[in-house]
């Protein structure tokens, strides 16, 4: 018999975590059984993703801006990539303060529901607070300086410091480019090896997505807070899931009238890099994946790839920003409060440049979500009106994120000459022999 292609193998996992779930919660001991027996082979999977993240982008970094042989080139394409990334942030927020503000989805929730809202999560809500507090305490040019690493080791040693890293490769791949060839061959053919070595082993790691992801949704469900709580908060949901799918749209048509690429192109060769974003709700987690579609099914010349995607899944972050904007608008909503044009305008900026600053990791969104919120004078307190449907939607905006971080590679590497017809069998072929 034929073996399912792995996009359908991811989707039979997820739907199969959710059924099995869904039973298990029938018996008082249902959720603890999930939690200690099935939860954690989707925890492995994911630590797994995440353990090659690293190497990942110093390997195909270094190669990538090495393989340019001119800074000159590597200038035009870091100008392309932000200009492409900052565009997209900006039509994204844009986005979500026109959806929120259309549908008003915070007039829906009433004064009981949002005490009770407010009660239950106000513990999540403090520590978001609190982690926020710090970040806004730093000075002007902090990011600046924390772009820098004192030690590469220790920033290696942590996916949260992934643009020290990206920062470290790039200097090193700027060296091998200032280097006479004969010196820097045997450098630049140890990373081509080691890249070879990462991507082989991305292979292993994917033959466990669908049982990965059948663990991570069973999870999900089972630990989910009760029901009444999600129909409260099912206008705000559908307002974000909204906005998030018009942004998909802006990529088709972006990818369409740039590069002539259909949406079925695009979708079908990043479909199990975005059934794995769902999963994980996470970017980095996701970008071994990412850079494998991206490469040999959408295209796109390694040498681009390898630049553009590494730094989009770390400052690329469109569906977290057009959510952040629908989350700030509706939280006033809830509390009565009208939002002035200034004020949402504001709101564009701040979202725009915290989207930047949000780690490539679950739940990261809602920690720069409190500095949006202080912007804009919105009681942060409201933070715990939006907990209870935080996680699923954290996993739709993380699809939007990496769709975000591909068709920009995709336009970026037809401006450069380096977007191509896929010339790779169906990655899938791997796994039918």
């Amino acid at each position: 018999m034929k073996k399912l292609a792995l996009h359908w193998q991811i989707i039979l996992g997820m739907v199969l975590g959710v059924l099995f779930a869904l039973l298990m919660v029938q018996f008082d001991w249902g959720p603890k059984i999930v939690s200690d027996w099935v939860k954690p082979f989707g925890t492995i999977f994911i630590n797994s993703l995440k353990l090659i993240a690293v190497p990942l982008i110093l390997a195909s970094l270094i190669k990538g801006v090495s393989d340019l042989k001119d800074i000159s080139k590597l200038s035009k394409m870091g100008g392309r990539t932000i200009g492409m990334y900052l565009l997209t942030t900006v039509i994204a927020v844009s986005i979500g303060l026109a959806v929120v503000n259309i549908i008003k989805p915070g007039n829906s929730v009433g004064e009981a529901t949002r005490n009770e809202l407010i009660e239950n999560y106000k513990g999540d809500a403090d520590s978001k607070i609190q982690a926020a507090e710090k970040q806004r305490e730093a000075g002007p040019l902090q990011a600046l300086e924390d772009l820098v690493p004192s030690n590469i080791f220790n920033a290696a040693s942590d996916n949260g410091n992934m643009l020290q890293v990206i920062f470290f490769a790039v200097f090193f791949g700027i060296g091998l480019i200032l280097l006479p060839e004969a010196k820097a061959d045997p450098a630049k053919k140890f990373f081509d090896s080691f890249n070879e070595v990462i991507l082989k082993l991305i292979d292993l790691i994917m033959l466990g997505a669908p049982y990965g992801v059948f663990a991570l949704l069973a999870a999900l469900v089972a630990e989910s807070p009760s029901l009444d709580l999600f129909k409260a908060l099912a206008w705000y949901a559908l307002t974000v899931v909204l906005g998030l799918s018009l942004m998909l749209l802006v990529y088709m048509l972006i990818v369409y009238f740039v590069t002539g690429k259909s949406p079925k192109f695009l979708f079908q060769g990043l479909a199990p890099a975005q059934l794995l974003a769902f999963s994980t709700s996470s970017s980095a987690a996701t970008l071994p994946v990412t850079m494998e579609r991206v490469e040999e099914h959408l295209g796109v010349d390694e040498e681009v790839s390898s630049f553009v995607l590494p730094i989009g899944a770390t400052i690329n972050m469109d569906g977290t920003s057009l959510y952040q904007a629908v989350a700030a608008v509706f939280i006033a909503q809830t509390f009565g409060m009208d939002l002035s044009f200034g004020t949402q305008l504001g709101i564009i900026a701040t979202a725009t440049l915290a989207s930047i600053g949000s780690a490539a990791v679950p739940g990261a969104g809602m920690v720069m979500l409190v500095i949006v919120l202080a912007q804009a004078g919105i009681p942060e307190a409201g933070l715990a009106l939006i907990f209870a449907v935080d996680r699923p939607l954290d996993m739709c905006r993380t699809v939007v994120n990496v769709t975000g971080d591909a068709s920009v590679s995709m336009v970026v590497g037809k401006s450069v000459g380096k977007l191509r017809e896929p010339h790779a069998k169906e990655w899938d072929d791997n796994y039918k022999k």
